[in-house]
């Protein structure tokens, strides 16, 4: 199997901070600056196939809280296909909630529960349904004078709290540990609204998600592909941020892109979870593709050649899918928000992603995947239940 990763440049930060703190974060931003060729954007002739309505693109500054912001705007996108008027949801409130709930389980397991900023699409889910959502302008999370988010030293300080309550000093856990280590996370963050004004009403955070947003988060499921585990039956998805344990379903390789074509032609989009640090994917080029040659074997000219235009790719099988989330070179390190389908000009086609790193990259802050490396890269998706194929929904008894 060809490893295009650069995952010893952030590995160290993976290992201390489950590749979900603020400092892996920058550390996932900064390896990736020099995947760029000089003349991409001039080379590439995209052409949108489908390109759906989403919100305005996001920053998620130093913080591990891309799956809050690319659950969140899938969240907008799907106001939009119900026909609802879109409100940019606070990414915030979604990662507080789950901070807190993660801290619970991390005591309730004696501390063998990755921490740091990182969480995964059910997270928003279970935290719309047991909290309900509250537009950005309500709750900021910018508690300190900062106009980005910046959480190294927030989790710290709960990672220290925690550590302090998992060692148990006095024989038995006092009932007001999670008091102080929630107080910890509203130092920084700023506390939650009880009740809060939007357009002249006034609403609770529940009600808020049930009158104004809509979605049910029943409605939405988590999709990866995996040789080890049944098709078409559910298994915990590995992976360190899954610190809820939750369960996603099991399909066939190329079955994850038949589902991501067939909800974005019927108007639905994907949260997508995977690894982009790679070789072959370049944030400031605004591409991503699996090359057909290993990177340790191309001369200069072909590496800084390697996003100037269309490229053959490596065949993706089943097999080196598996190998790669065995061996570590397939990591769970980011989330972001597929919103369409577009052609380059050899007629192959890409998912037009949004992702939350800002506007600097080729195409202010979009980016075009190949479905190559979506079938190896991807950890999982999730999607509405509608947005399925028949005869896949069949299959997961949906």
């Amino acid at each position: 199997m060809y490893n295009f990763s650069i995952k010893p440049v952030v590995m160290a930060s993976a290992l201390l901070m489950g590749l979900s703190s603020g400092f892996a974060q920058d550390n996932l931003v900064n390896a990736l600056k020099n995947n760029a060729s000089s003349n991409s954007k001039e080379s590439f002739k995209f052409t949108d196939v489908i390109n759906l309505e989403n919100t305005s693109i996001k920053n998620q500054g130093s913080s591990g809280t891309c799956w809050s912001y690319s659950a969140n705007s899938f969240i907008e996108s799907e106001m939009i296909r119900m026909g609802k008027q879109p409100v940019e949801l606070s990414q915030i409130f979604s990662a507080r909630n789950a901070y807190v709930e993660k801290g619970k389980m991390y005591v309730r397991m004696h501390g063998a529960v990755t921490l740091g900023d990182g969480g995964a699409f059910h997270d928003v889910m279970n935290m719309y349904r047991k909290y309900g959502a509250v537009p950005q302008t309500v709750y900021t999370g910018l508690n300190y004078g900062t106009d980005k988010n910046k959480f190294a030293e927030m989790s710290g300080v709960m990672e220290g709290v925690l550590a302090a309550v998992v060692k148990n000093p006095n024989g038995e856990l006092t009932p007001n540990w999670e008091k102080a280590y929630t107080a910890v996370i509203d130092a920084y963050l700023g506390q939650v609204p009880t009740s809060f004004d939007y357009k002249g009403k006034k609403y609770t955070p529940q009600s808020f998600a049930k009158e104004v947003v809509g979605i049910n988060p029943d409605d939405y499921v988590e999709i990866s592909s995996l040789q080890e585990y049944p098709y078409y039956s559910k298994f915990t998805l590995l992976v360190p941020d899954n610190w809820a344990f939750d369960q996603v379903y099991n399909v066939k390789m190329d079955e994850l892109t038949e589902i991501i074509d067939n909800a974005v032609k019927k108007g639905y989009t994907v949260a997508w979870a995977g690894d982009v640090s790679e070789k072959g994917f370049s944030w400031k080029n605004g591409v991503a593709f699996i090359p057909e040659k290993n990177f340790a074997d191309m001369t200069p000219e072909e590496k800084a050649d390697m996003f100037n235009g269309p490229k053959p790719e490596m065949k993706i099988t089943e097999e080196l899918r598996q190998k790669a989330f065995d061996n570590y070179t397939t990591t769970d390190d980011h989330g972001m928000h597929i919103v369409g389908i577009s052609k380059d000009q050899n007629g192959k086609e890409y998912y037009i992603v949004k992702n939350s790193w800002g506007l600097s990259n080729d195409y202010k802050g979009y980016l075009y995947m190949t479905k190559d490396f979506v079938k190896y890269k991807t950890t999982d998706i999730m999607v509405h239940k509608g947005a399925i194929p028949s005869a896949i929904a069949k299959k997961l008894k949906l």
